[in-house]
């Protein structure tokens, strides 16, 4: 059995910066009015904040850092971890403190834990499509803007995998830059001819005839773009044949829950798709003061 991946974790400054940003644009110039308007200063509370249907957890330091941010003295318990499956009527964390203090901060955390954890929740069911293959679900790029890095580690919570985090950390030749190259394999060797030894390379393809010029020209992988499943099928038999399956085999383009098994029963190594971070649902979670 191999090494069991490390839990994914998220930078703290990351963390502070995007929600103290939220707490900011949601407290605007004069605060909470309501809370201050209606409940005295040193009023204190306990608050359950539990889940409302079932799921996949992410965001918790998120959630974590908005009630601290406003208090440090609010108390924050979690009852579960990122990564974990919750049921409905689930208790997550348990908070206790001033009540204006955790009102104030209770829409912020419930933001990023509600989009986050809908976005682990629906990569889980994808990735649970395909788990009788050995295909991986991979993100895209196609993420909220300036919440890249929060939208990728809710995709390691729900078992996918990231793709490139943007366009400096690995190339990805594209049919436009195809185009303007004039070919697959002149554009995959001006890459090499570039990139450093760490920086994979990466060609997208179309069709088998390309997907041929991609073989010879040895890129790290090759993407194939909205291509059939047989003809998916073909390309994993033909990139077997030629290098032994080195050359790993992503496949991408019109990809849901309908269509990603049979993608990946074709035995490519990657399927991306921009539905897990784009069109995943919020998971329903919610704040309750228990005591006065």
């Amino acid at each position: 059995m191999g090494e069991r991946a490390f839990a994914p974790q998220l930078p703290v400054l990351l963390v502070e910066e995007a929600v103290r940003a939220a707490l900011n644009e949601d407290l605007g110039r004069a605060g909470d009015i309501t809370s201050s308007a209606t409940i005295p200063p040193e009023a204190t509370a306990t608050a359950l904040l539990s889940s409302r249907q079932d799921g996949v957890l992410a965001g918790m330091a998120l959630a974590r850092a908005a009630f601290a941010l406003i208090d440090p003295a609010l108390g924050f318990e979690a009852l579960a971890r990122d990564g974990e499956s919750v049921a409905a009527g689930q208790a997550v964390a348990r908070l206790n403190g001033n009540a204006r203090a955790m009102l104030a901060a209770e829409r912020v955390a419930l933001n990023f834990l509600m989009r986050l954890s809908g976005i682990a929740t629906h990569t889980a069911r994808f990735q649970a499509a395909v788990a009788h293959t050995g295909a991986r679900i991979c993100c895209t790029r196609k993420t909220v803007p300036g919440h890249r890095a929060f939208d990728k580690y809710a995709v390691r919570c729900g078992g996918g995998a990231n793709h490139r985090f943007g366009l400096d950390d690995a190339i990805l030749i594209k049919d436009n830059h195809v185009a303007v190259c004039g070919g697959v394999a002149i554009a995959v060797e001006r890459a090499r001819a570039w990139a450093g030894h760490l920086v994979a390379v990466e060609v997208e393809v179309t069709d088998l005839a390309q997907f041929a010029e991609a073989l010879g020209a040895a890129p790290d992988a090759i993407l194939l773009d909205n291509m059939e499943p047989v003809a998916m099928a073909r390309a994993v038999a033909l990139n077997q044949a030629d290098n032994g399956g080195r050359i790993k085999l992503e496949a991408s383009g019109n990809v849901d829950l309908s269509t990603v098994r049979a993608i990946a029963e074709t035995g490519v190594d990657y399927i991306s798709t921009s539905k897990i971070t784009m069109a995943a649902p919020t998971l329903d979670l919610g704040l309750d003061v228990v005591i006065g």
